[in-house]
């Protein structure tokens, strides 16, 4: 039977890690017997010791390292009992897990949930994640992003859910961001003329168009703004921005809209109008006007036809941002990802309530067809 070192915390991980140390540093190493039954260094004494005490408080080191519990904050822009909110936190665990973090184990995950409307929440929430001092921060939206590098310019952020980093002052470009941010934009700018185009594809006698967003909410809006306006004139159709701050003027937008016939909208990618997307829908079914939006969750309301990203999917592939940044990468110099996946939806019982008649061809192009 062997018997125990005589030199406290010795391990075999550590006579390994010595005898490495030993042909680095040219020493003689000759396998013989000793007391662990698994080979002596022959060299001086001192340097044996120096050693070994090394290699001692080395491993501990490294085992605590990667035993280390990491700590996420999670800042939402959707109230808690959303729940498309709790699904795309959902995947973000889901897509942790995938690549071997474990809350309990190995990470810790601390969210908070602030309604867009909410910017005192937003603010508070913000300042109690920074003062936990975790490893990263996800973010969901451009106000919660903005409003937590008003309190941290060191911790990692990603976030998801942007539309215009680079003119929000986020990040200095997509390939190198620069600073301690970087993540998933929602869409190109160039989305508002495919809404357009589906818009006229779907009511082809709409000839006025609004353009529907909070300004508190979506301070971005120019980024989908002015190319709605440029494509806008190539379908032959009025175009103006519809600009809302709360519920009673978002049901003047949209009966504006109907106050002349052939009138449309589009509703942009803002938290605002997610959070209000059953309030939506129902007033542009009230008012019969066709509109397109950017998201399906839309479209399962009753909206008539939505495109744009899989949101749930971008957070799968935040995962995969978090899991680089827990693993020593700098957000600075992890490039801003453009959308991966979009989805088109169309909801036939609603085109049959406004009279339209979906053509076949758009259907067969559609990703999910609601009847």
């Amino acid at each position: 039977m062997s018997k125990k070192s005589s030199l406290p915390g010795l391990t075999r991980q550590s006579i390994t890690f010595a005898k490495t140390l030993a042909k680095r540093m040219d020493a003689r190493v000759e396998p013989a017997h000793d007391e662990l039954g698994i080979g002596v260094l022959t060299m001086k004494r001192r340097a044996f010791i120096t050693l070994l005490g090394g290699a001692a408080l080395a491993v501990p080191r490294v085992a605590r390292a990667q035993n280390k519990v990491r700590r996420i904050g999670v800042l939402m822009a959707i109230a808690e009992n959303d729940r498309e909110g709790q699904a795309r936190v959902a995947a973000f665990r889901e897509g942790l897990a995938k690549l071997g973090w474990a809350e309990g184990r190995n990470i810790r995950i601390d969210t908070r949930w602030a309604t867009p409307r909410d910017a005192e929440a937003r603010q508070r929430f913000a300042k109690e994640l920074v003062a936990l001092r975790p490893d990263l921060i996800l973010s969901q939206a451009t106000p919660t992003t903005a409003t937590l590098l008003q309190q941290t310019r060191t911790i990692p952020i990603v976030f998801v859910g942007v539309s215009d980093p680079i003119g929000s002052g986020f990040v200095a470009s997509f390939p190198r961001p620069g600073g301690n941010v970087t993540g998933f934009i929602t869409m190109e700018p160039t989305m508002a003329g495919k809404w357009l185009e589906l818009l006229k594809e779907i009511a082809p006698r709409v000839n006025r168009v609004a353009l529907l967003f909070n300004p508190a909410t979506a301070p971005y809006a120019e980024y989908y703004l002015t190319p709605f306006k440029s494509a806008a004139a190539s379908f032959a159709l009025d175009a103006i921005g519809a600009p809302v701050r709360d519920m009673s003027e978002l049901e003047s937008a949209i009966a504006a809209q109907a106050r002349s016939p052939n009138g449309g909208l589009v509703v942009m990618p803002d938290t605002f109008m997610n959070a209000h997307r059953a309030e939506v829908t129902s007033l542009a079914a009230r008012y019969r006007i066709p509109a397109v939006y950017p998201f399906r969750f839309f479209a399962e309301l009753g909206g008539l036809l939505s495109y744009g990203i899989a949101l749930v999917d971008d957070y799968r592939r935040a995962a995969s941002y978090a899991d680089r940044i827990l693993k020593g990468a700098k957000p600075g110099e992890l490039p801003v990802q453009a959308p991966a996946k979009f989805e088109l939806t169309i909801n036939l019982k609603t085109a049959k309530a406004l009279g339209l008649d979906v053509p076949l061809q758009l259907q067969q192009r559609a990703d999910a067809v609601i009847e």
